[in-house]
């Protein structure tokens, strides 16, 4: 299928106040709206927005952070779930969403989810996806400029149409390959459930499962490990930086294996800042001696790596993937990402892998009987 984007725009043309941004969006409320952003994140723990671009058919606009944040139209499409907005690895997109307008965007469409389940390749880049769709090559020089930067530069313009101006297109050509596979609803439940696995991850009390070299910590110590991230996330977000500028992960780990009664005890563990002692100290150990105390029967501990056995019948259920995957042309990694075949096998289920409804249920239909015989054995 042959789609030729749009020619370059000759000037990047700005919507410079939010009434004009309502018109613009208004104008027309059917087409699928692309979308992107530019922001800083170097010392915050917050993305800092830099700029929003937006493309509605051939029309390309930029906007400034305080014109899209005062638009009520910019804030009722990016929560419209009717109306369809087109991005492109879109996590850090949809991050920066959450913290800066307070909302979760729904009806996004991921394109390089797309792409992927259309067999033109598992987390391929913008850029090469573009290169090899429309032959045109990007220049990325601007990619780590300065974007709170006023006024920007005319390569940074260019930059930032750039990101959006072959999105509409990529979509046709996508749309079209999916359509041959029966795979479009796939790519919006897919989008859908990544939208809202990435607004999960807010919730701060579970943040310490996902520091995996806890698992070798007792209950008690992961009921301390547990107190000290959160903690952490909640200082984080007050001081806005970023979580190792406050205190690593080993080092979470470390203070909840030692459980310091004092300062000194504190101290003495390898890599704690001296810094951290004094500023946090008092209230450190505070902390861990609740935590310490407290009933932690029912926390959810963190799941150790598999034993040899379960190695052993992980590595044959992969292999089961990589067929029913290869069979409908979609990446292994798309279909059976390891977190969700560790599930699989520590469970002995499928449904803990979220295997039993959607379209991985489709995707597996013909060596589901295989599986849940090798689960059973």
């Amino acid at each position: 299928m042959d789609v030729t984007p749009p020619a370059p725009a000759q000037r990047a043309t700005w919507i410079s106040s939010a009434d004009e941004l309502d018109r613009w969006l208004n104008s027309d409320a059917k087409s699928p709206l692309a979308l992107d952003t530019e922001f800083e994140r170097v010392s915050t723990f917050y993305p800092i927005p830099g700029l929003v671009q937006l493309g509605l058919g051939d029309q390309f606009r930029l906007v400034d952070p305080s014109v899209a944040q005062s638009s009520e139209q910019f804030r009722a499409m990016l929560a419209d779930p009717h109306r369809r907005k087109l991005l492109y690895a879109m996590s850090e997109d949809l991050e920066l969403f959450r913290h800066w307008l307070s909302l979760e965007p729904a009806g996004i469409v991921d394109l390089q989810i797309g792409a992927a389940m259309a067999g033109l390749g598992f987390s391929v880049g913008y850029a090469r996806l573009v290169e090899r769709l429309f032959g045109e090559v990007l220049d990325k020089s601007a990619t780590r400029s300065d974007w709170l930067a006023r006024p920007l530069t005319d390569e940074q313009e260019r930059y930032a149409t750039d990101d959006i101006r072959f999105l509409l297109p990529m979509y046709e050509t996508i749309w079209g390959l999916l359509q041959q596979r029966g795979m479009i609803d796939a790519v919006v439940e897919e989008s859908d459930r990544f939208t809202q696995d990435l607004a999960a991850q807010d919730q701060v009390e579970d943040h310490y499962r996902k520091l995996r070299g806890g698992w070798t910590l007792s209950r008690q110590q992961q009921g301390v490990l547990k107190a000290l991230v959160q903690w952490r996330e909640e200082e984080c977000r007050k001081r806005d930086r970023p979580r190792n500028r406050v205190l690593a992960d080993a080092l979470l780990i470390s203070i909840a294996e030692s459980l310091p009664d004092n300062a000194r005890e504190l101290s003495s563990i390898k890599g704690v800042p001296s810094v951290v002692v004094r500023r946090y100290g008092d209230q450190l150990l505070d902390l861990i001696k609740v935590a310490a105390n407290s009933d932690s029967s029912t926390i959810e501990v963190i799941q150790p790596p598999l034993p040899r056995q379960d190695q052993l019948l992980y590595k044959q259920i992969k292999r089961m993937m990589v067929e029913a995957a290869e069979a409908r042309d979609v990446p292994v990694e798309l279909l059976a990402p390891r977190k969700r075949l560790e599930a699989v096998v520590q469970n002995r289920d499928l449904s803990a892998g979220l295997f039993n409804s959607g379209w991985r249920e489709a995707v597996i239909a013909p060596i589901r009987s295989r599986l849940e015989e090798a689960l059973a054995a």
